[in-house]
């Protein structure tokens, strides 16, 4: 089950880079909270397919139930019931704030590697 995929880790590595900068230097109302979350289920999927054999299919649902996940326990305040409001790590890889919308990004960046993979699959 386990396996090495260069070309995914390599587009993790990249993902990570991007949001990075956009994290750093990128203080708007659209491609900080939006592009950004979508990006983020493209870093997951990557660093998962570069590490984990799974079909495309059972990464993406991997990967869109931990997302998901994630924002379910931003809507519970699970940062303040663990007691780690004040750690800026625990806040920015959890989150503290629930939005519908980032359910939606979620979304959006799983259709878009499932789209990307067909389209791969076809000239590989």
């Amino acid at each position: 089950m386990l396996t090495f995929k260069k070309y995914y880790l390599c587009l993790a590595v990249l993902i990570f880079v991007i949001e990075t900068l956009i994290a750093l230097y990128v203080h708007d109302d659209f491609v900080r909270p939006y592009l950004g979350d979508v990006l983020v289920v493209m870093l997951i999927y990557c660093f998962l397919k570069s590490f984990v054999k799974l079909s495309v299919w059972t990464a993406a649902i991997i990967v869109l139930v931990f997302s998901f996940g994630i924002e379910f326990l931003q809507f519970v305040n699970i940062v303040e019931k663990l007691g780690l409001e004040h750690s800026k790590t625990a806040r920015t890889v959890i989150g503290t704030s629930f939005a519908w919308e980032d359910l939606l990004c979620y979304l959006s960046g799983i259709v878009i590697i499932l789209a990307i993979e067909k389209l791969r699959r076809k000239t590989v």
